[in-house]
């Protein structure tokens, strides 16, 4: 029986042999995969752009240079866990790779134009992107320790809430998801400089981020594998597209919501956001439960207090009943002022805002007063509108 096995092997040892021969021999023969560019939009002036590309794209780059496979993974910890922007600095990258990615890539598309600070110590950035267009960004220190950006989502915004100078404004593009990520990267970069280190991000600036869906979970994506940002530390606004936030439930991404509302009557919100007119609020509240019961997560309802419009006892009674329910926390703020509409804060000194809070907590709704920040420069929510404040500071 050995000998027979042992003859058994010996006649099929010579077939596996030429079998792996002529698998070697036709992998010579066979032409080389094809060259694969990265995608038109991720490569400015013919260089491609390094923030942009993904893990995937980089390692191809790299490759096409002939460089081995483990180079992507040292320039991304140089890009995104060291945040250095300078390539002779990257010093495990070897002189003729820095001299190629100096020749062949570039690190993002957005051009400082203006950065400017308030007297809290919040900051502003206006940037100018490849297409001469411009946004915001703002950065909010806590004296906590967390360091807060506000990104934007899109050049503008087509919701058009009456009160918010971005919507005043108009729309004029979606923003790439590398134009989103790369504002909370340069950030964190300018704040690991000083010793700090960028701790939250919303996605609160300007556009509605809904309307970019797809762009928006693609630079969230970035935030927590790139940045480490972790799920719970960012957080998406929109302000009601009740079909969205279904589809956002059943992403569970762990990521926080927070939907402005301002009105909880049905014509009151459709002159300030006239989004309600197509999604109204009974629409917005059935796609809220659906979140809370899909996700079991807190959402949070943003509330722009204006005085003798939605800061009386009366509208936070009728708050009250609308969120009986929800697993939720309600953000009040005074308005912020902008030029496009003329309604203001409550007065300051004036009770409204704690008798509005007082009478929520009665229906047992959780509820925080906001301290505006970054108003002097412009820089506060509803604010964001690619104009230079003449009393700002410039850094």
């Amino acid at each position: 029986a050995a000998r027979l096995v042992c003859a058994v092997l010996s006649t099929a040892r010579p077939g596996r042999l030429a079998r792996q021969a002529a698998l070697r021999s036709l992998s010579m023969t066979q032409a080389p995969p094809a060259r694969v560019a990265p995608p038109a939009e991720k490569v400015w002036d013919g260089r491609a752009d390094l923030y942009a590309l993904s893990d995937a794209e980089l390692r191809t780059l790299l490759a096409e240079w002939g460089q081995p496979a483990f180079r992507a993974k040292q320039l991304s910890e140089w890009l995104f866990v060291k945040g250095v922007s300078d390539f002779d600095q990257m010093l495990n990258i070897p002189l003729a790779l820095r001299e190629q990615l100096r020749a062949k890539a570039r690190l993002g598309s957005l051009q400082l134009a203006m950065s400017q600070r308030s007297r809290d110590g919040t900051a502003k950035y206006l940037w100018r992107l490849a297409d001469g267009r411009e946004i915001e960004t703002v950065m909010m220190p806590y004296t906590d320790g967390r360091r807060t950006a506000c990104i934007s989502s899109q050049v503008g915004c087509a919701m058009r809430c009456s009160f918010c100078a971005t919507g005043q404004m108009g729309f004029s593009r979606d923003l790439l998801p590398s134009e989103i990520f790369e504002q909370a990267l340069r950030v964190s970069n300018e704040l690991r400089a000083r010793g700090e280190r960028l701790s939250n991000v919303v996605l609160m600036g300007m556009g509605e981020p809904f309307r970019n869906y797809d762009a928006v979970l693609d630079a969230v994506g970035q935030l927590r594998s790139r940045l480490g940002i972790g799920a719970r530390h960012i957080t998406i606004s929109t302000v009601g597209i009740a079909p969205m936030i279904r589809r956002f439930a059943d992403e569970d991404l762990e990521v926080k919501l927070a939907v402005s509302l301002h009105v909880a009557d049905d014509e009151a919100r459709s002159k300030l956001m006239p989004v309600n007119r197509k999604h109204n609020l009974a629409e917005l509240l059935d796609a809220c439960r659906y979140y809370n019961e899909k996700t079991n997560r807190r959402l949070t309802f943003e509330w722009a207090l204006i005085a003798g419009e939605n800061d009386s006892v009366e509208r936070a009674t009728e708050l009250g009943r609308f969120l009986r329910g929800l697993k939720c926390h309600v953000n009040c703020i005074p308005l912020n002022p902008t030029a496009g509409f003329g309604g203001r804060a409550p007065s300051v000194g004036s009770s409204a805002a704690d008798a509005f809070i007082d009478e929520l907590a009665r229906h047992g709704i959780p509820a925080t007063l906001r301290v505006r920040r970054g108003i002097d420069i412009d820089a506060g929510c509803g604010q964001l509108a690619n104009k230079a404040a003449a009393k700002a500071v410039t850094l």
